[in-house]
């Protein structure tokens, strides 16, 4: 008994999965009859935008190609026309070798795996297959036909069971009435009797319940009215057959129409018909529907209101043809008997703006193979369609038939018309003429030949547009007349110095200093007007010349206010504007003192020889608590330089501190904090017990303007980082030695170098691990220290150079020891 259970549910698991496989399948929409080689560019660039907007290379979308259904020639044709649509709009892809033997011929490209959660393969190739014109009319959300039940009582509407009539009796008498109409189609008016409305428009109905109002004494017309309206609305059954995507049964309410129920349904599938949709109504045929009327004029004379039980079938479709290229509405159109290319194009929404006219190509189906017809404008009306027709408009010539270009020194360049005869002496003369600074000597038109090669031809402007000669223009001729200013470089003159805003300004003829000078913004402060100079340019130097003159310099004076002045001097192209500070001036120069001094705070620089020493004296001398050994002096990096910060352009400071801090990167590449290691390259070591003991001797620096003296308190620890266990600050202890404030720190790390310790000292000083033999001799260590581990680079040699390395050391090591015990000996 077990074993047939598992056997019906092994059957039963199999079923499943076929079904799910099955259906899986299913859900993708086969591609196959897409022909790669008639899609429009348009529609290769569509794709190749959802694909990239879906992360998809160009071999991931032929690969998807061929899941959906395409032949291997089908997808070879696709990555041509991929390829062709690249090369014209200059995207060529990368070419990729095949894997897959697709063909003979093979592929520029290699398969890859494709995750099918990062796009829908429905909507990738959704703008390859041509849309049915009307089709999505039944199936967008935004137009779903419902009807208005909250309308007036429409006229010639047919009462039938489930309908509730409203009659109300005013005038003499009054009576409101809400009356349903049973299913044997009767109503129950009260004190009156049954009378049956089933059939009856609503028209007819309202005169039959007031003739039964009168026979029972109604007074109607005698003062008395009867108004009688629709209540609730009943629901009706109908019946959709034939090739919609639900067929069936459905239930609508009773002022539904064709077009309610179409949409119901979900419109007629892909083989269905759109312009012959019958009505049948009891066994026979009461309309036909042409949806297409509706679309192209608006016209729903055949929408009609549907009965209970009426029945709406949508056949195949006869005769559909396809209609691309440059019409407003490419689609897929059915046609009717009578029906010519002319009505197609009418349903296509007509020609682009661009589209060419005088021939429409046609790919017809012959018996076995398809076959290229041209159609001329005068036939469209003649032409009748065939089954699988495909209409392609192409685009008018990317040319001008009679077209001249003039470009340049005119007052008005651009394109203009080739009319009989014209003239180049004329076109210049549509152009509104010469511009003043239009060079006269020379000017060219470059000419396209019959076989579309191009030549020059050069003409005298100044005896074109006297009359002295003149040349006749053909189709695409460009004119060049060029100015005197792109014949030569921009006059500029350039003033950099002691002015509020350096710069470079355009040369205008009669330039003075003075003018400059303004255009600068004027003078910035402490610049000198008194000695001023002007660098010319040489055009006559002598090359052999060891000690030849590379520029002409003047020096000259201005007036302090810039007043005009009859001798100023004249200023030529290319000059070089210099102004200088006035002799002795300087800006304060600002330094600082910090820690245990009895007077901390900024300072300024008295003398220009002033040094640290003085400063400690200015500040009242060290406190009883100052680490003098500790003492340290942060210079920034121009004053390291020796670089007055005052007179120097910033932007090269700016571009001197990146390149040291792209060394700094470079050499601290295990820091785990560069910011440290930049602060720290900005002090400068210094011995202040030193200075303070011998004022004036070699250590004691002169000061420069941003200087910083930091005098701590007595230091206690000392600070142990990089590559050790554990970064951490140790107490300082006199006794003990280098390796013990690392074990203290937790030993050194299975990659520290620790022949490149070092000792970075409270004064800024730093000193680093010596090596004799194979033993490393480290710096001793002071309070306020802090030792640095670097990281041991990466071997780059192989195991046997180590061994071999080792081995030689070890060698050289016994070579000594044996040495020294023959000497003892």
């Amino acid at each position: 008994m077990t074993k047939k259970i598992l056997i019906l549910l092994f059957t039963v698991g199999v079923l499943i999965f076929s079904v799910n496989a099955t259906s899986a399948q299913g859900s993708l929409q086969n591609i196959s009859s897409i022909n790669p080689s008639e899609l429009s560019d348009q529609q290769v660039g569509q794709l190749l935008q959802q694909a990239a907007g879906a992360g998809l290379s160009d071999s991931q979308i032929l690969q998807q190609a061929q899941s959906r259904g395409m032949s291997s020639s089908q997808v070879l044709q696709l990555q041509t026309r991929i390829t062709t649509y690249r090369q014209k709009n200059g995207n060529a892809s990368s070419s990729m070798q095949d894997t897959t033997g697709f063909s003979q011929r093979k592929l520029n490209y290699t398969p890859d795996t494709i995750d099918t959660t990062t796009t829908n393969k429905g909507e990738l190739f959704e703008n390859l297959k041509p849309k049915i014109f009307g089709a999505d009319i039944f199936r967008n959300k935004n137009s779903s036909f419902q009807p208005n039940l909250k309308i007036a009582t429409p006229v010639n509407y047919v009462v039938g069971p489930g309908d509730q009539l409203v009659v109300n009796v005013y005038g003499n008498s009054l009576v409101n009435w809400k009356l349903g109409v049973s299913p044997e189609g009767n109503i129950n008016i009260p004190g009156v009797g049954v009378l049956n409305v089933s059939g009856k428009t609503i028209e007819q109905a309202t005169e039959a319940i007031k003739g039964r109002l009168k026979a029972s004494n109604y007074a109607i017309g005698r003062g008395t009215n009867v108004k009688i309206s629709l209540g609730d609305i009943r629901s009706i059954n109908v019946i959709l057959v034939g090739q919609l995507v639900k067929p069936g049964t459905y239930t609508l309410s009773s002022l539904s129409t064709v077009f309610n129920a179409l949409y119901t349904a979900g419109g007629p599938n892909d083989n269905g018909s759109l312009r012959q949709i019958q009505i049948i109504r009891d066994n026979r045929v009461i309309r036909t529907l042409d949806v297409y009327d509706f679309l192209t004029k608006g016209d729903q004379k055949n929408n009609i209101t549907l009965r209970d039980q009426d029945i709406i079938r949508v056949p195949t479709y006869r005769t559909r043809v396809e209609m691309s290229g440059a019409v407003k509405i490419p689609a897929l159109f059915e046609v009717l008997p009578g029906e010519t290319l002319d009505n197609v194009i009418n349903f296509a929404g007509g020609f682009t703006d661009s589209a060419y006219t005088g021939r429409i190509k046609v790919l017809q189906v012959a018996d076995q193979q398809r076959k290229i017809t041209d159609v001329i404008e005068a036939d469209f009306k003649n032409y009748v369609p065939l089954r699988g027709d495909k209409y392609i408009v192409e685009t008018i010539l990317r040319r001008f038939e009679n077209r001249v270009v003039i470009n340049g020194a005119v007052f008005r360049p651009g394109e203009y018309e080739l009319q009989n005869g014209l003239t180049l002496q004329q076109l210049i003369a549509k152009a509104s003429g010469l511009r003043e600074d239009a060079f006269t000597e020379r000017g060219t038109i470059i000419r396209l030949k019959p076989d579309n090669t191009t030549e020059a031809i050069s003409f005298n402007v100044r005896d074109v547009v006297n009359g002295k000669s003149n040349i006749a223009l053909q189709r695409e001729d460009v004119v060049t007349i060029s100015s005197i200013f792109d014949l030569r470089d921009k006059y500029i003159v350039t003033i950099a110095g002691n002015v509020r805003s350096p710069r470079t300004i355009p040369y205008a003829e009669g330039l003075r200093v003075e003018d400059v000078i303004v255009k600068a913004g004027g003078f910035a402060e402490g610049a000198s007007p008194n000695r001023i100079e002007v660098a010319r340019r040489v055009s006559d130097s002598d090359p052999l010349s060891k000690n030849t003159p590379v520029a002409k310099v003047f020096t000259i004076d201005v007036d302090n206010q810039l007043k005009l002045s009859d001798a100023n001097f004249e200023l030529k192209p290319f000059d070089v504007i210099s102004v200088y500070s006035l002799p002795g001036y300087e800006k304060q120069k600002l330094v600082k003192v910090e820690g245990e001094v009895l007077y901390p705070g900024p300072y300024v620089i008295k003398n220009k020889n002033e040094r640290i020493s003085d400063l400690v004296k200015r500040a009242g001398g060290i406190t009883a608590s100052a680490d003098v050994e500790g003492g340290s002096l942060k210079r920034d990096n121009y004053a390291i330089l020796g670089v007055d910060k005052s007179k120097t352009d910033t932007t090269a400071i700016a571009l001197e501190r990146q390149q040291q801090n792209n060394r700094l990167k470079r050499t601290y590449r295990d820091s785990s904090n560069l910011a440290d290691t930049q602060l720290r390259n900005n002090f400068v070591g210094i011995e202040l017990d030193k200075i303070l003991k011998k004022p004036g001797n070699k250590g004691d620096l002169i000061l420069e303007d941003g200087d910083v003296l930091r005098i701590p308190k007595q230091q206690q620890v000392v600070r142990v980082n990089g590559q050790v266990l554990y970064p951490s600050a140790v107490l300082y202890e006199r006794s003990k030695s280098f390796n013990d404030f690392v074990s203290n720190a937790g030993g050194y790390a299975p990659r520290s170098l620790r022949s490149g310790a070092y000792v970075i000292y409270p004064n800024g000083t730093v000193r680093g691990t010596r090596k004799f033999l194979f033993f490393n001799i480290h710096p001793p260590v002071k309070a306020g220290s802090e030792i640095y581990v670097p990281k041991k680079p990466e071997s780059r040699g192989n195991g046997l150079q180590n061994v071999l390395a080792f081995s030689t050391g070890l060698a050289s090591l016994g070579a000594i020891i044996l040495g020294i015990l023959t000497l003892k000996k």
